[in-house]
């Protein structure tokens, strides 16, 4: 997968060059498993999303990363806001990615229609 994308010290450090950084990976393994756990909790409870779209904002303090926040839009017929709400904060808290980060996690959940 990254055998062909600049990635180095440069890219994270310097601004010399432009490419991924790691808490870019991080970000999107967090916002892609997050986004499949409320798929699979969604589709339990016998609803269907049309889309689901996710958005992770990773924070960082010197060399520290400090808390993520995931923000989550779904299009989903038949629920209302506190359900989606629900599922959203028990897949938060429960997705593999948030159980191996020991930092503060928050979600939001946006519906559309």
């Amino acid at each position: 997968m990254l055998n062909q994308t600049n990635y180095s010290f440069k890219i994270r450090f310097t601004g010399e060059e432009k490419g991924p950084i790691p808490e870019e990976f991080l970000a999107a393994a967090h916002a892609g498993c997050f986004t499949m756990a409320v798929s699979f909790a969604l589709t339990d409870k016998g609803f269907i999303p049309e889309s689901l779209n996710t958005e992770a904002v990773v924070s960082m303090e010197g060399f520290g990363i400090t808390s993520v926040h995931l923000s989550i839009t779904g299009n989903i017929l038949g629920i209302s806001i506190e359900e989606f709400e629900a599922i959203t904060k028990e897949a938060e808290q429960n997705c593999l990615i948030s159980k191996v980060l020991k930092i503060p996690l928050s979600s939001e959940a946006h519906l559309v229609s």
